[in-house]
């Protein structure tokens, strides 16, 4: 096989979300950019936006990917039931190192990265797995760092909110008016390039003086997820269409939120911003090897 036809596909994947998170970092170096407002527009306005839009469209059936979340979910516990017991060995609270080796950035990277590589159709598969890691997240994360969190509060999150009504919608087939839809359909259009570009702004703020940390973390992360994805094709099995979504979202690295729950609760939160931010520079060498194998 020709090379350049092998490693196209990939550099036409990787090179979109590489450059734009470029981008992000060095403006943010040049001239210190404070994404919190962006930030919260984005959980609270764009992101729900997107997953309503998503949903809520005629294409969209829940019960199509009720095997993807399941081994989604399996992954994500799996995950850190794999890397609980090597927090002795680390010499590292659990509390500090499982969240985000369970809790993947399926959102800022993961929906564009399967968009990329697998195209628009494939944004519903992209949004149902960031949600599954995400209301988990919200779940038995914050059980994990404070197990007397109320997880009645997950209730009152945009997305979740946005997820329910978008799922009744689903279900009772109605459809959304022209007007209202193109409406919510520009606003989620804005969710993704703001994950990206708030994840190399975020980049600016790595702190290499717990980089051995952040090296290991940054292997134990994908490679713990896609040996649990792998046990789970091999043992339950699962088409090959969606083995390839679930190997994508295996691979990831951790997701940003940690360091943001972990400087919530002090648990730790230096460790887990290294662990965060060195894992995401890693993944730039872990996800063209993945892609390389399901493309």
């Amino acid at each position: 096989m020709d090379t350049s036809t092998l490693f196209l596909p990939i550099f036409n994947t990787v090179f979109p979300l590489a450059s734009i998170v470029l981008v992000a970092f060095l403006y943010a170096r040049v001239r210190p950019t404070d994404m919190a407002v962006a930030n919260r527009l984005n959980i609270s306005v764009f992101c729900p936006a997107l997953i309503f839009s998503v949903m809520a469209s005629k294409e969209f059936h829940i019960a199509q990917y009720t095997d993807l979340i399941l081994a989604a979910a399996v992954v994500v516990l799996g995950s850190g039931l794999l890397v609980w017991p090597l927090c002795k060995v680390l010499k590292i609270s659990p509390k500090t190192l499982v969240p985000p080796m369970m809790f993947n950035n399926s959102g800022n990277l993961g929906i564009p990265l399967i968009v990329l590589a697998f195209g628009d159709a494939a944004l519903p598969v992209a949004v149902v797995l960031f949600l599954t890691e995400n209301l988990l997240h919200f779940t038995v994360g914050m059980y994990l760092l404070n197990p007397k969190s109320n997880l009645f509060n997950v209730l009152k999150m945009p997305m979740i909110i946005a997820t329910v009504l978008g799922l009744v919608w689903s279900l009772q087939g109605w459809t959304v008016v022209p007007a209202v839809k193109v409406s919510v359909d520009m606003l989620g259009q804005i969710a993704i390039p703001l994950m990206l570009f708030a994840l190399g702004v975020r980049m600016t703020s790595v702190d290499f003086s717990q980089w051995r940390l952040g090296v290991i973390s940054g292997i134990l992360c994908p490679l713990s997820g896609l040996i649990v994805a792998a046990i789970w094709y091999y043992t339950v099995g699962m088409s090959a269409e969606n083995f390839a979504y679930l190997m994508i979202f295996a691979c990831l690295p951790p997701a940003v939120l940690n360091y943001m729950v972990a400087e919530l609760y002090q648990q730790e939160p230096q460790k887990v911003a290294s662990i965060v931010l060195i894992g995401n520079l890693m993944s730039l060498a872990v996800i063209p090897c993945v892609l390389f194998y399901i493309l």
